[in-house]
């Protein structure tokens, strides 16, 4: 029966923890803003590594170049991982956008646009 935590989630767990701190102090790339890691997916030989990650204050265009960014980065960022981590190999690294944020906030503007259509039926019984 396997781990509940196995190693793939505590590596993962700690990788992301080191590629935010990696992107925040030693990284000096004036392109990229504020990133946010917000999960990292390891294959199951840990092999690869599929980093999600959002930005502060993007259009759909500056997405783009983050991504091409922090992918052209990826060996450098994957050296430094390497000193941090002590791991026999590390992982190849992609970055992919995580769009889940801008979802959820697309849904919220939704239903509060239907709530603001829609009446509210209040009850006889109740008192104004």
């Amino acid at each position: 029966m396997p781990k509940e935590f196995g190693r793939s989630a505590r590596v993962s767990s700690q990788m992301q923890k080191e590629l935010a701190l990696i992107l925040q102090r030693d990284i000096d790339d004036s392109r990229l803003g504020f990133i946010t890691i917000n999960e990292v997916v390891l294959s199951k030989d840990l092999a690869s590594a599929k980093i999600y990650f959002t930005v502060l204050n993007s259009d759909d265009l500056n997405k783009k170049n983050h991504i091409k960014w922090l992918n052209e980065l990826a060996p450098m960022i994957r050296h430094l991982l390497a000193k941090k981590m002590q791991l026999r190999h590390i992982s190849e690294l992609k970055f992919l956008y995580d769009d889940s944020f801008d979802t959820g906030m697309r849904v919220a503007e939704l239903l509060s646009e239907v709530n603001k259509t829609v009446p509210i039926k209040r009850d006889e019984s109740e008192n104004p």
